[in-house]
């Protein structure tokens, strides 16, 4: 277990890891192309590593140079791998792994673990099957492990109920290889870091406002030519330093370079109208994508009701956000966020049980929860059902609580923050194993 215990003011300047979705999607987009890919400031988590393996088993040549520091040469294709690919715990990956591979004429068998295996694939390949191709499941339909058999795709056009990158993104990465325009419409504008990097890969890509959404069009036939990335801070990583800095007295934190791609930062400003005191200072350009040096200072916090159409900016977010609201004076309500329970985990639930067993009063919906500040009183160990962004909230909920709190099976960390425990004991905190 890591254990997180009440802790003086947090104090200092971090840099958070590479930006995990674009990590990805450089790491996809380069096996794709043609000729030499090199990419800077690379999130080396578990995921991001899967994915890399994954690059390298489909034919890519796949070089690490130094830290952050990769080289990826591709084909202009993806070949049919010698052995399974196993992407761990890797939702992203495998789900665009799975896009992109379906446009080759080519077999592949996906897998992963444990937690990996119970989330459903069937949101992205039922369309991709739509457009020709074929998935084989060994056990129940839609879940992992599972055989796909690509090529010969015809493009669709896909209406979203739900604005979803991940799925957006699979489609236009199969979309490249089939015979026609695929076209996605969101209802809601998700992030766009496939449109931006398939630019940057050469691609044409149309991309209109539809309503509150996007209609996104992408001709098939389309070669991609290797391309220079460099990969800003995750602002899903940055927050938990930030949240630190929030919420425990007389603290004072910045990270810097942090992605600030309108459509990922629906948490600070959800936090700025609680009333955080954040601070946003030397903007500027990094990888098609600004970003800035963001600082968290302690702040008397007020309950909010974060309106539903921000959940595709920052669904990853609300986990950290419930922490923070647990010291909120009144109640913060998060509805329209049932996506969250088809993540690593039911982070709904599991955030719930946590809260709670933290002596935080939480009332739990379908579709959100509602969070009611006030003394936390920690004393608690918390399941994570191996979430990493579970363990990472209650840890730093544990920073400014009234006794520790422990959470169970760390390792899972460092699929998306390598270095997270080391980072926030270098501003001051007390946390570690025990």
């Amino acid at each position: 277990m890591y254990t997180a215990r009440p802790s003086g003011p947090l104090q200092g300047r971090v840099r958070a890891p590479g930006d995990k979705s674009m990590s990805h999607r450089a790491m996809i987009l380069g096996a794709m192309a043609s000729g030499e890919t090199q990419v800077e400031g690379l999130l080396e988590g578990d995921d991001v590593l899967a994915t890399a393996r994954a690059a390298a088993a489909f034919g890519a040549s796949v070089e690490r140079l130094g830290e952050g520091r990769w080289r990826i040469i591709g084909r202009g294709r993806l070949r049919s791998p010698d052995g399974v690919i196993d992407c761990g715990n890797a939702g992203t990956g495998v789900r665009l792994l799975m896009g992109a591979a379906a446009g080759y004429p080519l077999s592949a068998t996906f897998d992963g673990d444990a937690s990996l295996r119970k989330r459903p694939m069937g949101r992205v390949t039922d369309h991709l099957e739509r457009m020709g191709a074929r998935f084989d499941w060994s056990g129940a339909r839609g879940l992992l492990p599972a055989i796909l058999t690509g090529g010969r795709l015809t493009a669709i056009d896909h209406v979203q109920s739900v604005a979803s990158a991940q799925v957006k993104s699979a489609i236009l990465l199969a979309g490249l290889n089939a015979e026609g325009v695929t076209s996605v419409t969101e209802p809601e504008k998700s992030r766009d870091h496939t449109e931006r990097m398939l630019r940057a890969f050469g691609a044409e890509i149309d991309v209109e406002d539809h309503g509150e959404g996007w209609l996104v069009r992408l001709r098939g036939g389309q070669g991609l030519h290797g391309a220079t990335v460099s990969v800003p801070g995750d602002p899903s990583s940055a927050a938990f330093p930030l949240a630190a800095g929030l919420i425990v007295p007389g603290s004072e934190v910045t990270v810097d370079g942090v992605m600030l791609n309108p459509l990922r930062t629906g948490l600070f400003e959800t936090w700025r109208e609680m009333g955080a005191d954040l601070t946003i200072s030397n903007r500027r350009s990094s990888g098609g994508e600004e970003v800035g040096d963001i600082t968290a200072r302690h702040s008397a916090l007020k309950g909010v009701v974060v309106p539903e159409a921000r959940a595709a900016t920052m669904i990853d977010e609300y986990p950290v956000l419930a922490a923070t609201a647990a010291f909120a004076r009144g109640a913060t309500v998060m509805r329209g966020v049932g996506e969250m329970r088809v993540k690593e985990s039911d982070r709904i639930r599991l955030m719930v049980d946590g809260l709670r067993a933290c002596g935080v009063a939480v009332e739990e919906e379908p579709e959100g929860f509602l969070v009611t500040g006030g003394p936390v009183a920690g004393a608690a160990t918390v399941q994570t059902a191996h979430d990493h962004r579970i363990a990472m909230s209650h840890l730093v909920l544990g920073l400014a609580a009234g006794a520790p709190v422990a959470v169970r099976d760390p390792e899972m960390i460092a699929t998306s923050f390598p270095g997270f425990v080391e980072m926030m004991r270098g501003l001051g905190s007390d946390m570690g194993l025990g």
